[in-house]
């Protein structure tokens, strides 16, 4: 088994939300010496020095952390320690993943009686979904709610466990099923809840987390799947969870990150909400919050160059999963680019630059994988196939940067559970770590 999977079960188990994922990616950054600050609280050059690095959080769904050359380089050589002038640091070196998955968002006053039976809830699809992939699940409700405590809002998280399932209609009522079915989102989709007709929500997640119903005055709340990650396959080589996209690069990129040291490059880790609905929010890559960040940071880094051509000597690697070859169907796959399940992470192409690799950029990731000693693959769709788009573009678009896109191969992406290779995480992760040495 990889070695990466052993701390990435337990994460993607404990993130059904993109609150929960920059929850505990803030706890894995303190544990590694990494401090949290806010937004337009000036942050002294000595201290971003001296300190293993730091880390910003918007809306609870969003996290930047960044990690500073420490001034001396390893002489190989020589064996000896060398200064390096604070006008030595080049640049960035950023990752950028997203926290967010397609799922259901549960909708304000959601309940919804059935002839005094039951409880249903009314939700909407968040993303693009493969709907039937979410029936008969065990599902969860998770999320932030929004209190008032000594006069300031305050977000406490949310998770209530397998309480919740969509029950698809029986065979006998619905012959035809198995010759194609259109799930209609209003009436097909809407969660079983509760058999107790008087049964309210938010009175349940006030009680777990000790306060009254009119305590809660807002709520970002959506359903998960709530089974757990597991390796499957002869060799148990292959993952089988939900959520993998985009976690699975989120958390491989991250402990890259926190397992290297910087030496020319600032380090960047970027984690965005709401990519998966157009990452048009305060807190997405479509916001100023890296080029704020980013500016803030290079105004710690002590260098005569200005910060557009710090950024035009930086690099972005934009990192969101890939589709694989699919087993049933490698008639879907491009005829030349062809990624498999372990096989490698995968370098992403599109002719219409939903993707920003470049000629530039795809040297700069090629050459980058065989000093690290893992193999790459390539994707394209093929050219009479649409494909999705993500991160990298739109962030670019704020922050002008050399990138380029690149993910792990998984089968069934936007599925509620989805597939990928245990051994690509592990190059995902040497990559990363990689990268950020530099």
């Amino acid at each position: 088994m990889a070695q990466a999977l052993d701390g990435f079960i337990p994460f993607i188990d404990n993130c059904p939300t993109a609150f929960h994922a920059v929850a505990a990616v803030k706890e894995i950054l303190l544990n590694k010496g990494f401090k949290q600050w806010q937004e337009g609280l000036p942050l002294s050059q000595e201290n971003a020095m001296g300190e293993k690095g730091y880390f910003y959080i918007r809306n609870d769904s969003s996290l930047i952390a960044f990690s500073m050359p420490k001034g001396v380089s390893s002489n190989l050589t020589k064996g000896t320690l060398t200064d390096i002038p604070q006008n030595r640091i080049k640049g960035f070196r950023i990752m950028a993943s997203h926290s967010d998955s397609p799922c259901f968002k549960l909708k304000t006053k959601p309940e919804i009686k059935v002839e005094d039976a039951y409880v249903k809830l009314n939700v909407e699809k968040y993303g693009g979904m493969i709907l039937s992939s979410w029936l008969d699940r065990p599902l969860g409700i998770a999320g932030r709610v929004i209190i008032k405590e000594d006069g300031v809002f305050v977000s406490q998280l949310v998770d209530l466990k397998q309480c919740a399932v969509i029950p698809n209609v029986a065979i006998h009522f619905n012959r035809e099923i198995n010759k194609g079915f259109e799930y209609n989102p209003q009436t097909d989709m809407l969660p079983l809840f509760s058999g107790n007709k008087d049964e309210k929500l938010m009175e349940r997640i006030a009680g777990v987390l000790g306060i009254t119903a009119d305590d809660i005055l807002g709520e970002d709340l959506y359903l998960y799947v709530d089974q757990q990650a597991v390796s499957v396959g002869a060799e148990q080589e292959f993952l089988v969870a939900p959520r993998q996209d985009d976690l699975g690069c989120a958390y491989s990129t991250l402990k890259g990150f926190v397992e290297s040291s910087p030496k020319e490059y600032i380090s960047v880790y970027c984690l965005f909400n709401n990519e998966e609905v157009g990452s048009l929010t305060g807190q997405g890559a479509d916001s100023d919050f890296a080029d704020h960040i980013l500016k803030e940071i290079w105004g710690l880094a002590e260098t005569d160059k200005t910060y557009e051509a710090a950024l035009r000597d930086s690099f972005l690697i934009s990192a969101d999963n890939a589709h694989a070859l699919h087993p049933n169907h490698p008639e879907k796959s491009d005829v030349t680019n062809r990624p498999y399940l372990n096989g490698g992470i995968v370098l992403k192409f599109n002719g219409n630059a939903h993707y920003t690799t470049d000629g530039y950029s795809q040297a700069f990731v090629t050459d980058l994988c065989r000093q690290c000693g893992i193999e790459m693959q390539t994707f394209a769709n093929r050219s009479d196939l649409p494909g999705g788009s993500t991160l990298g573009n739109i962030m670019m678009a704020h922050v002008s940067i050399p990138s380029a896109d690149i993910g792990l191969p998984q089968l069934a992406m936007h599925s509620a559970v989805e597939t990928a290779g245990v051994k690509d995480m592990d190059d995902m992760v040497t990559l990363a770590q990689y990268f950020y040495s530099a």
